[in-house]
């Protein structure tokens, strides 16, 4: 019966998903599961089925897995939509998690336009992130911009999808009947696609050695029937032949491809939540440069740094992108930014959550945890009286942002999901101290 209600968590009917998480809360309130007690582990960039989870995760469902393993906090990041955060903050509370929600998108830094930061083969293009948003109905003036990343992303991927066909022809793609169904609110990613191709040249080709070897043609290098029908290793050779630079549908983006960081940190402040420079291993132009980096993005809003640290090191083993990981560390503490550590869960393979008992993370460990209390304290001062991270509020609290950090990771470390809602209504004139001092039991 737990496996049917964790199964049906994955539903594209949000009612089905309301009620199997609601009869796995009742399981577990009468004992009949086992929940574990909050441990000191982290994730806070988990993409949804909104965008692209690889193992199909609703936000219900990574809400219940996560606190089925005991994360202190546990956050949701989607490609340029904000459609999985009322239903995952609403799990959160149900489950007595801590939670909060953001966006992924790309962005163009014009100060670093002739140098590749973290979009591999796209000088000037960097993966940028919103994270602790209060809600999922921005102010009036922000919509638009919200809805223009989507509709952005959505034209991009039919351009792309158009180029595409005529080079895997017979195996062509109608979008909104083999992409679209693909996800609950039509936000398909190119990763939806290339699941799509693996689909649709299955059906075409049934013989394993006649799908091999279209693939192997089409794709200019050797698949295996090991490979098939839809393996890591396919899906993966599909979009780096077929979608990113130097792969037959690839467009290399202009200056207008993206909107600018600026005005994508503005969009974000102004919605309530903190602005995220990524980063992904220290070894692009622009990363080497890493401190450059920060102060453009700083300077425009960026009040954080994103990090994915599984891919960054492998166990037992020194390498320079390890050397990176804690050189960029230790960049983030100098200037006081929380660091935001997930494993995205958007690329087969990817974990459900990092190994922070490994030698290569322990160290590190208390950073994201600390972090991630500061992202969370904020995400519910926001929500619940507009008094988050990056307002008004903060900045005429605290003298600098070492302040500002201890006392959102006190908050954040202390307050108890289901105390959250008495920190409603408080206005602008309260001190930290008296924040604080809602809490206390």
């Amino acid at each position: 019966m737990t496996e049917k209600l964790e199964h049906e968590l994955d539903s594209f009917d949000p009612n089905q998903r309301k009620n199997a998480l609601s009869a796995l809360c009742e399981k577990a309130n009468a004992g009949q599961i086992a929940l574990p007690e909050t441990g000191t582990d982290v994730n806070l960039h988990c993409h949804t089925f909104f965008s692209y989870n690889t193992y199909g995760y609703s936000p219900s469902k990574f809400a219940w897995l996560a606190r089925k393993a005991g994360l202190a906090v546990a956050g949701v990041v989607d490609f340029d939509v904000l459609d999985a955060l009322n239903e995952f903050l609403d799990a959160c509370k149900l489950l007595g998690l801590k939670g909060c929600a953001g966006l992924e998108t790309r962005v163009f830094v014009p100060e670093f336009e002739d140098k590749v930061i973290n979009s591999p083969g796209e000088p000037g293009i960097s993966y940028h992130m919103g994270v602790g948003f209060p809600s999922a109905n921005v102010p009036k003036q922000q919509k638009n911009f919200l809805d223009g990343l989507r509709q952005t992303a959505q034209r991009r991927n039919r351009d792309l999808m158009g180029r595409v066909n005529k080079h895997l022809h017979p195996v062509e793609l109608d979008y909104e009947r083999d992409v679209l169904t693909l996800t609950p609110s039509g936000n398909a990613t190119e990763r939806h696609m290339c699941s799509a191709y693996a689909r649709k040249a299955a059906e075409i080709f049934e013989k394993p050695e006649e799908l091999a070897n279209f693939w192997s043609e089409k794709l200019g290098m050797e698949i295996t029937a090991s490979q098939l029908p839809d393996s890591r290793d396919l899906l993966n050779a599909i979009r780096a032949k077929t979608m990113k630079r130097g792969g037959v549908g690839y467009v290399q983006p202009g200056k207008g491809s993206f909107p600018r960081m600026a005005d994508t940190n503005s969009f974000i402040l102004a919605a309530g939540g903190i602005p995220v420079h990524t980063w992904l291993d220290g070894t692009s132009d622009g990363e080497k440069a890493i401190e450059e980096l920060l102060d453009v993005a700083m300077s425009t809003g960026a009040a954080a740094i994103n990090v994915i640290p599984d891919r960054n090191y492998t166990p037992g083993a020194s390498s320079v992108k390890l050397d990176n990981l804690y050189h960029v560390i230790r960049v983030a503490e100098k200037l006081h930014l929380p660091v935001v550590e997930g494993t995205e869960m958007n690329s087969p393979g990817q974990k459900f959550v990092d190994d922070f008992a490994s030698k290569e993370l322990e160290p590190l460990a208390p950073v994201f945890l600390k972090s991630a209390h500061i992202i969370y304290a904020h995400s519910v001062l926001q929500r619940k009286c507009g008094l988050g991270y990056t307002s008004e509020w903060a900045s005429k609290n605290f003298e600098n942002v070492a302040g500002r950090n201890k006392f959102f990771e006190k908050l954040g470390s202390s307050i108890k999901p289901e105390q959250e809602d008495s920190l409603g209504g408080l206005n602008q004139d309260i001190t930290p101290k008296e924040v604080l001092a809602k809490i206390k039991n």
